[in-house]
């Protein structure tokens, strides 16, 4: 099993959309297995996007992704990185494949609705950026077998 770090940002939060984006992920059948709300300060989102510091659109980014509460999560299956971001769909909304949560709730860009890690290296720090080992859980649930071969 692999796992990914995936976060719902501020623009997700603030039009109600968190129960259907985390329903998208389960139905796929990616489990939870770590998941919080917080509010990101400037020094934990440069953190976070380190990647982009220099870049034109890095003030943006922060001020936007400092604007509101998100939802972070870890989750877990088979190829759980390229699962989610299947899941989420391209980056700019109006390229991505018809039924990801970009393509249906998502218009700009700018507010994509959801971050997800693009490998699993990346994957394995955000994690542990975000999420403390006895913060993620390990557990079986029934539906498993009918999941995973």
């Amino acid at each position: 099993m692999e796992r990914t770090f995936v976060m719902i940002k501020p623009d997700g939060v603030q039009r109600g959309l968190v129960g259907e984006i985390v329903r998208r992920f389960e139905a796929r059948g990616l489990k939870i297995v770590g998941m919080k709300m917080l509010q990101m300060s400037n020094d934990f989102a440069k953190k976070h996007y380190e990647v982009h510091i220099g870049k034109p659109f890095f003030d943006g980014l922060l001020k936007y992704i400092t604007s509101g509460p998100v939802v972070a999560m870890v989750l877990e299956g088979t190829e759980a990185v390229a699962a989610a971001r299947a899941t989420m769909g391209a980056t700019n909304p109006a390229k991505a494949a018809p039924g990801t949560i970009r393509a249906y709730l998502g218009l700009e860009m700018g507010h994509n609705l959801i971050h997800g890690s693009d490998g699993p290296e990346t994957a394995q720090t955000e994690i542990a950026l975000w999420f403390k080992p006895e913060e993620l859980l390990n557990y079986s649930r029934t539906i498993d077998a009918w999941i995973f071969e």
